[in-house]
């Protein structure tokens, strides 16, 4: 306690002409508890850069943490590359904007070229800008779906996808050797547009970054003919201008945005957890919907790299899961493809692990192989790097996770809501078309392959005393793997971190050849099953549940059965 209390006497001197800082950590004094949380560690900057909330502190986002970080990534950079370069962006989240010029301007004070986004634009497009514009390095100032108290910054190599292990774990051993009071150079973002240090990228690459997504569509003027209605929200975030655009390109004429979500606001008013995996984000959409008659909502997230969907269902709007739409995109997408004669041989469908094994049933349909990966869709973008590099990119028809990410096209290498949008926008009029609607499909499949039931568990852990409670947690389930849930003998238990499967009966081990990762996965009979794995850019672990049944009923009570004696297990009920 004593080395914090000594941080938090450093900041005070330190931004001593800093009037908000000052203001906020006078505001602390004496709360030993908040000055704790405040300054207990750094924020730890992994494959997903930093994540955490805004504020004054070692353990916040704010100018001293970002500066801190930008200036051990221009260190790496210079020292990994010949004339370094990096792309930034930025969300409508608090600060963003700030973080994202400030950034520019250490880097910039340190002789890295910087192309940065005169205004906020999604993920991919960074994603996409770091490709095109040849960086050797990109910045996204986002914390996604999380509550408006938080913000994040994330690193890309130049491939276009988030850092590996190696170069986020040499920056940080760059940052851990910064000063973040003395050790930064920095110049005035004006100063860098001024030298040409710092210049703006050009609507060109946000047009050839729309031409990429146009290529995409699988039935064009499909929409033009369906007289689909869709309603769209953008949850106060980036996504307003470009999927507006695009589903106007498609001939989409039918979109009604909601107006309290449809322009940039940090502070999420009407929206206080602007994620479209939950119900409480679509509430002034569904709202509209109803008036609107719409057979389509749409809602991207604020960075808008996932997008989540409702569609209309007699009388009112069911909310379809993530696994659901990338199931209905495999189908579609292949299915189509196949019948317009451009499904390329030996085609690859990638997924996360924790994703639905109803996609690879739906592929093997169409003779597709899929690729289950760790949860993360870097590690999606670095298989179609691989692919890219064997001259095989069209073989890559789909990537996707559970939590509402997907991806089309070669054109970036992170999920991507603009051309998801577009698609699942295409599909639905597709479908339309012969009278029928997304859940008409997706009941098909599962009439035709069985019910898979997939739920996700959060369990919150905040603060200093949370991080430890995860870790005894993840030691407990190693230490004590359950032998038995639902009534359903664990027939194998898999430690990503050990990189091992254990038969529980015959005990022969099997290895897992994915990179090492904090994750336990228990296989029950039928395809059923569990995985656990704290959250990467949350303080959460997530329990996600697969219950595979002949029908929906007997799949919902296999699944809450399964949810139920996994608290027990876990001691969380």
């Amino acid at each position: 306690m004593q080395d914090v209390q000594n941080l938090y006497r450093l900041w005070l001197e330190e931004t001593a002409d800093d009037a908000a800082t000052q203001q906020e950590l006078r505001a602390i004094e004496g709360n030993d508890e908040e000055i704790l949380d405040r300054f207990y560690r750094c924020l730890e900057f992994g494959t997903a850069g930093l994540r955490g909330v805004i504020g004054a502190g070692t353990n916040r986002m704010n100018v001293y943490t970002v500066n801190q970080a930008t200036q051990g990534l221009a260190d790496y950079l210079r020292s990994a590359f010949e004339n370094p370069s990096v792309a930034i962006a930025y969300d409508s989240r608090i600060c963003s904007d700030v973080f994202a010029r400030g950034a520019a301007g250490v880097l910039a004070a340190n002789g890295v070229h910087v192309y940065i986004y005169p205004e906020l634009v999604p993920t991919p497009m960074l994603s996409f800008a770091v490709r095109e514009l040849h960086c050797s390095s990109g910045i996204i100032i986002t914390a996604s779906h999380n509550p408006a108290k938080y913000n994040g910054y994330k690193c890309y190599d130049p491939n276009g996808y988030q850092m590996t292990d190696e170069a986020a774990a040499a920056t940080y051993a760059f940052i851990g050797k910064t000063d973040m009071f003395r050790g930064v150079k920095t110049m005035p973002f004006e100063a860098g547009l001024e030298s040409g240090a710092i210049e703006y990228i050009g609507n060109d690459v946000v047009e050839k970054f729309y031409a990429e997504v146009l290529a995409q569509q699988i039935n064009p003027g499909v929409c033009a003919d369906a007289k689909l209605r869709v309603v769209y929200t953008p949850l106060n975030g980036t996504g307003n201008k470009p999927v507006r655009e695009i589903l106007r390109r498609i001939g989409q004429a039918d979109v009604t945005v909601v107006p309290e979500q449809e322009n940039p606001d940090g502070n999420f008013p009407t929206c206080p957890f602007p994620n479209p995996e939950i119900r409480e984000a679509f509430g002034c959409a569904l709202s509209l919907a109803e008036k609107q008659g719409a057979d389509l909502l749409l809602a991207t997230d604020p960075d808008c790299d996932r997008v989540g969907i409702a569609v209309a269902d007699g009388d009112g709007y069911t909310l379809m899961t993530g696994n659901e739409v990338g199931v209905l995109l495999t189908e579609y997408i292949l299915s189509c493809r196949q019948k317009n004669g451009t499904l390329p041989k030996d085609p690859v469908v990638i997924k996360s692990f924790v994703t639905t094994e109803l996609v690879t049933r739906v592929a093997e349909k169409y003779g597709a192989a899929v690729q289950s990966l760790l949860t993360g869709f870097k590690y999606i973008g670095e298989s179609i790097t691989k692919l890219e590099a064997a001259g095989q990119a069209d073989r890559f028809i789909v990537g996707m996770e559970e939590s509402y990410g997907y991806l089309a096209g070669t054109h970036a290498r992170d999920k991507d809501a603009v051309v998801a949008s577009m698609l699942i926008t295409e599909m639905a009029a597709y479908y339309k078309t012969q009278g029928k609607s997304l859940l008409d499909v997706m009941r098909d499949l599962y009439r035709e392959h069985g019910m898979y039931r997939n739920t996700l568990l959060n369990f919150a852990f905040e603060g200093a005393s949370g991080m430890e409670k995860m870790k005894a947690l993840m030691q407990a389930l190693r230490d004590n793997a359950p032998t038995a849930i639902a009534g359903m003998r664990v027939t194998a238990v898999s430690d990503y971190l050990s990189r091992e499967t254990v038969d529980t009966e015959t005990l022969e081990k099997t290895p897992i050849d994915l990179p090492r990762s904090n994750v336990l996965r228990y296989l029950l009979p039928g395809g059923s099953g569990v995985i656990v794995r704290p959250s990467g850019t949350e303080p959460k672990i997530k329990v996600y549940i697969t219950a595979v049944a002949a029908d929906a009923a007997a799949a919902d009570a296999l699944g809450t059965q399964i949810a139920a004696d996994m608290r027990a297990i876990m001691h969380l009920d």
